[in-house]
């Protein structure tokens, strides 16, 4: 009798929906369908940005200090159709993968991958923008119906789902937004807190994310 191959236990491989931080996230987690990227403050919100007005962001590490863009390019390397997500556009990404799920005709799995920042010394740092971000797109999964989630993705759904009523002043209030107002970004910050305001989703193809 041939032995049951173990599964990697942090690879989240039994679940639609699954949920991990930064570039390690990225490469720990089974490969999916879809990977949607969240950096609220500020590349993927930014990317919603200018896609919502028909440009386009090249792909390019040296452009994203905060590592979004090597996150993406490692998402990208799995193979997964690499798309942004925000608070902005938490539903029309929900939107966009049912629509995707229907064009496959299959359950189309996703992990949602969480950027997270950098501290001044280089280290990795929590960012709970981000888990606000990934938890708003994976409840709207949830709300569509793509509701098998790994543990690690329901947690984050149940972050946003419990604080959601107080995610804009939460959201302005964090250490990534008030570096950023320190900077001269509070107009950047004041885009990142709105929920739900665009129906545009940015789609890495060709080392461009486009709408």
């Amino acid at each position: 009798m041939q032995p049951i191959p173990v599964q990697p236990p942090f690879a989240q491989t039994k679940y639609q929906v699954r949920f991990d931080w930064s570039e390690h996230g990225a490469g720990r987690v089974e490969p999916s369908d879809v990977a949607v990227l969240v950096d609220v403050l500020s590349y993927t919100t930014s990317l919603e940005v200018a896609a919502s007005t028909g440009g386009s962001t090249v792909l390019d590490e040296a452009d994203d200090p905060h590592s979004g863009a090597a996150v993406a390019t490692a998402l990208a390397a799995t193979g997964a159709i690499v798309i942004a997500g925000c608070l902005r556009n938490r539903s029309a990404v929900a939107d966009w993968i049912i629509a995707k799920q229907a064009e496959l005709g299959r359950r189309t799995s996703v992990v949602v991958v969480a950027v997270g920042d950098v501290d001044e010394a280089g280290s990795a740092r929590f960012a709970v923008e981000d888990l606000f971000g990934a938890g708003a797109i994976i409840d709207a999964l949830g709300a569509r119906g793509i509701d098998f989630t790994s543990p690690e993705a329901a947690a984050a759904a149940a972050a946003y789902d419990g604080l959601r009523n107080g995610v804009g002043h939460l959201l302005s209030a964090s250490g990534s937004a008030q570096l950023l107002a320190q900077t001269g970004d509070a107009e950047l910050v004041q885009l990142a807190r709105e929920v739900d305001v665009s129906t545009t989703v940015p789609v890495l193809d060709g080392g461009e994310f486009r709408a």
